[in-house]
């Protein structure tokens, strides 16, 4: 019997010392969502699993924005960030491999939570969450 690596097993390599670029760079984890409907998740849905106050601000973004400044590579990139570029293109291609229905959410205004969450095959919501320093 053929065994495939676990989707942890694929990304926590990448994760190891990957960090989100803003203007503070900070570390991405991998996350699970215990919200394990068919429907896509809401705003209000994602207040309540990160418990987040009411006031805070939470959109849902396209997936586009979550990866564009991340797996685009500048002319100006030193070797550390070209090598960054290609793990978030690794990371990408492997969550797209095993994540449907993907979602983004940001939760926050200065200081701002990044989620993108999909489903496994067996329905389980996982995902990885990193921060972005907006001033």
């Amino acid at each position: 019997m053929e065994t495939h690596p676990s989707l942890t097993d694929q990304i926590s390599p990448l994760l190891t010392d990957l960090y989100y670029p803003s203007e503070s760079d900070e570390p991405v984890e991998l996350i699970s969502c215990y919200l394990d409907q068919p429907e896509p998740l809401t705003v209000s849905q994602i207040k309540d699993w990160q418990m987040v106050p009411p006031e805070v601000y939470v959109d849902e973004i396209p997936e586009e924005q979550f990866w564009q400044p991340v797996i685009t590579e500048q002319d100006w990139y030193d070797d550390t960030e070209k090598a960054r570029t290609k793990r978030f293109q690794q990371l990408k291609q492997v969550l797209e491999q095993h994540l449907t229905d993907r979602q983004v959410f940001r939760v926050g205004t200065i200081e701002v939570d990044l989620l993108l969450i999909g489903k496994q095959a067996n329905g389980e919501r996982v995902g990885i969450k990193t921060k972005v320093i907006e001033t």
